[in-house]
């Protein structure tokens, strides 16, 4: 909703900015997505109408801020993913929680697929970008937040021993010199610690290929960073921020990657015993006095 909490005079470049800003908003909520202000940002970027510069992704942050402060933006029309509001659930009645228990039962998907497929990615902001496709498919998705630390690679690790089935890690990362490096890390401590496990670590974004195809802007590699000399042997003076692909590209990437994997005569089969499961709570919960 629009709501204004302050008045403001704009200048007509400011002004366009905004109405900028809401087509793109507009565009992507009609697909079911939400951004954050980065993401608007880079449609900007991607869309020549400013350039890739720091000072303008300063000024887009602002600009926003204040056309949603003045009542010109939806407070619902962008989201902070890194900061999160918790409480407790509760229900009216026992009825109320066993229709809720109802709604949310899962059986595992996964159990008697050949193979566990999970999704990586490098930052927490694109998380409602993933969350989405990851749950419709069934697949368990994690935010490294950059180098993923020692603690959760190795409680990953017991996790993909225990289940005793080939692990897939599709991941995804900026391509830059640390973003590219971190497949390698991944790949290189989880195969120290499930070292007798089935597993394969898969980049599936940012790559090249998809650089070369969707045309994201370029960033000027980071010369402090420690691998910048050997990034730059290999792939140039510029790097790519996986925020700039249009969230519907991401989507589809890691379902094309997903399907690869999933065996749709068991998938199936498991639909259905769900299914007969969730009738046998229906009537139970219909019966109840």
């Amino acid at each position: 909703m629009k709501i204004q909490y302050l008045d403001k005079n704009f200048s007509v470049g400011t002004l366009s900015l905004i109405q900028h800003a809401e087509d793109i908003i507009n565009e992507y909520s009609a697909q079911g997505y939400i951004l954050t202000v980065r993401q608007v940002y880079y449609q900007f970027v991607a869309r020549n109408l400013i350039p890739n510069e720091e000072k303008w992704y300063k000024r887009i942050v602002r600009t926003v801020s204040d056309a949603r402060l003045t009542g010109l933006l939806d407070w619902d029309s962008i989201e902070d993913r890194t900061r999160y509001f918790r409480s407790l659930s509760t229900w009216g009645s026992p009825k109320g929680i066993l229709r809720s228990v109802t709604s949310n039962y899962r059986i595992d998907m996964w159990e008697n697929q050949p193979c566990r497929v999970e999704v990586w990615i490098e930052k927490d902001a694109l998380i409602g970008v993933i969350s989405r496709v990851c749950e419709r498919l069934r697949i368990s998705y994690f935010s490294c937040r950059g180098y993923a630390s020692q603690s959760a690679l190795w409680r990953a690790a017991q996790r993909i021993i225990y289940q005793e089935q080939e692990a897939i890690i599709l991941h995804l990362g900026d391509h830059d010199p640390s973003g590219i490096d971190m497949t390698r890390d991944i790949t290189e401590r989880l195969e120290m610690f499930a070292y007798d496990s089935t597993l394969k670590v898969k980049r599936i974004a940012l790559n090249m290929n998809q650089i070369e195809k969707y045309k994201p802007p370029p960033n000027p590699t980071k010369l402090t960073d420690t691998r910048a000399r050997e990034y730059i042997r290999k792939w140039g003076n510029t790097c790519y921020e996986l925020d700039a692909l249009n969230p519907e590209t991401i989507t589809s990437l890691i379902e094309s990657h997903v399907l690869e994997h999933r065996d749709p005569d068991l998938w199936k089969e498991d639909t259905k015993k769900e299914q007969a499961d969730i009738e046998k709570l229906n009537e139970i919960i219909n019966n109840l006095d």
